[in-house]
């Protein structure tokens, strides 16, 4: 059997509640979002197969992955945190909080030597600006550290990343089933389970592909998209961010004009 990533989208935070909500800064997961984690925790088939955590270093992603695979995290097995599995906006509740204050507050729970001071620096000229060429390239960089960690772990490895719902469909380069009232195809906590294309390893893309029985799980099928589909969803998936994008910056002008005005 070769190396499987089981790919999850984090539990309800409070920026999932309302669009005011999305200027909260790295908010906490809500008790419905806890109690998904458990939820997922009792069902995920998998708990005991779990050779690696992966997590966004960003707060809600870090809490699903310690309730929802408490077995693993209970055992020992740290969390480890990467930066390019970070959300894609720049709205507050989508930028990460310092890695100084990260580690006070998980402590051991958390492997943070894989993030950098300025890992939540998402200006225009930074690499988590949310470009789309951008976005493709750091999804290519953390599918190409996944298959890394795993290199040497065996084909019996199962990896775990916990991220969320707009870089998840960069990760897959599947942009089926988007929804735009949350922004992805993805619900609160809902996993899909993939394997590297390329069982060589010598893809320099480490392009994923869904497992037969991930599909079945999800969909009641293995019927694939056409090409054709594909780009139509692409290019519904383009419209969309282009509109968030445009909303975001001009929240921000909003908001800064209205600090000049009080001021």
């Amino acid at each position: 059997m070769a190396p499987i990533v089981h790919l999850v989208r984090h539990a309800q935070g409070y920026h999932n509640l309302s669009l005011e909500n999305q200027w909260i800064h790295d908010p906490d997961l809500t008790d419905l979002g806890m109690k998904q984690c458990e939820d997922l925790c009792a069902t995920f088939p998998y708990q005991g197969k779990i050779t690696h955590l992966v997590a966004s270093p960003i707060r809600r992603t870090i809490f699903t992955c310690q309730y929802s695979f408490a077995p693993a995290a209970k055992a020992g097995k740290k969390i480890i945190a990467l930066q390019d599995a970070q959300e894609v906006s720049f709205y507050p509740c989508d930028t990460g909080s310092d890695v100084n204050k990260l580690k006070e507050e998980f402590g051991g729970l958390v492997d943070f030597q894989h993030v950098t001071e300025d890992w939540n620096d998402k200006t225009p000229g930074s690499k988590y600006y949310p470009d789309p060429k951008k976005l493709e390239a750091r999804a290519r960089s953390a599918r190409l550290f996944l298959r890394d960690l795993i290199k040497d772990a065996g084909d019996d490895a199962q990896v775990v990343l916990v991220t969320h719902g707009g870089i998840l469909h960069f990760l897959t380069e599947d942009w089926s089933g988007i929804d735009p009232g949350r922004g992805t195809g993805w619900v609160n906590t809902e996993y899909r389970s993939y394997e590297f294309a390329d069982k060589t390893g010598q893809d320099p893309n480490a392009s994923l592909v869904e497992l037969p029985e991930s599909c079945r799980r999800r969909k009641g099928s293995e019927v694939a998209l056409t090409d054709a589909e594909k780009r139509e969803w692409r290019a519904a998936y383009d419209e969309m961010f282009e509109e968030e994008l445009k909303d975001c910056i001009e929240g921000f002008a909003k908001r800064q004009a209205t600090v000049k005005t009080e001021a």
